[in-house]
C-alpha cells in the first residue's frame, strides 16, 4: 500500500511541472506578442510621420520655385483684386485657401493654399507672408510655412473622420 501512494504522489508531481512550465511558455508567448504588436504601431506611427515630413518638404520646394521662379507672390506685381495664380504643383494646381493684400510702402502679401501631391495620395497646405520693410534699406521679407499629411486633402478636409499625422516646417529669406 505505501508503495502504491509513493507512486500516485509522483505522477501529480510530474502533473504539476508541466502546468507550471505551460504557464511560463504562455507568459512568454504573450509578452512577447505584445511587444511585436507595439512595435508594429511604432513603426507605422513613423512611416506616416516621414509621409507627411515628405508633403510637407514637397510643398515648400514648390512654394520657394513658384516664388523665386515665376514671381507668383510678388506683390508689387498684383492688388488687392488681382490675386496671384495658384501654384502648380506635381502638375495639380492648389486650392487657395486665403488671400490678403495691402499696398503703400508697408506692401503685405498673404497667400494660403492647400495642394494635392503624390496622385492625390497625400496633402500640403502652404502659407506665404511677404512683405516689404519701409526702413532703409528697403528689402522684402518672404515666410513660407508648409504643413504635410499623410493623407488626402479629401481626409484633412473632414478631420473629424478620421485620424491622420502632420509635420510642419518653414523657411524665410
Amino acid at each position: 500500500l505505501n508503495a502504491m501512494a509513493m507512486k500516485n504522489k509522483k505522477n501529480g508531481f510530474a502533473l504539476l511541472i508541466a502546468v507550471i512550465f505551460m504557464s511560463v511558455i504562455l507568459a512568454l508567448g504573450l509578452a512577447l506578442g505584445s511587444l511585436g504588436y507595439k512595435q508594429q504601431l511604432l513603426a507605422s506611427g513613423a512611416i506616416a510621420s516621414q509621409y507627411a515630413f515628405y508633403a510637407a518638404d514637397a510643398a515648400l520646394e514648390c512654394a520657394m520655385y513658384a516664388d523665386q521662379q515665376q514671381n507668383s507672390f510678388d506683390y508689387t506685381l498684383h492688388s488687392a483684386n488681382d490675386q496671384p495664380a495658384a501654384t502648380i504643383c506635381d502638375n495639380m494646381s492648389a486650392t487657395r485657401l486665403s488671400y490678403s493684400y495691402t499696398s503703400g510702402s508697408n506692401g503685405f502679401l498673404y497667400v494660403s493654399e492647400r495642394l494635392s501631391l503624390n496622385s492625390s495620395t497625400r496633402c500640403a497646405d502652404i502659407t506665404i507672408y511677404k512683405y516689404k520693410n519701409p526702413q532703409p534699406p528697403e528689402n522684402i521679407t518672404t515666410y513660407i510655412f508648409s504643413h504635410g499629411y499623410d493623407v488626402s486633402c479629401s481626409t484633412v478636409a473632414n478631420p473629424e473622420e478620421s485620424r491622420f499625422v502632420s509635420r510642419g516646417i518653414n523657411t524665410h529669406y
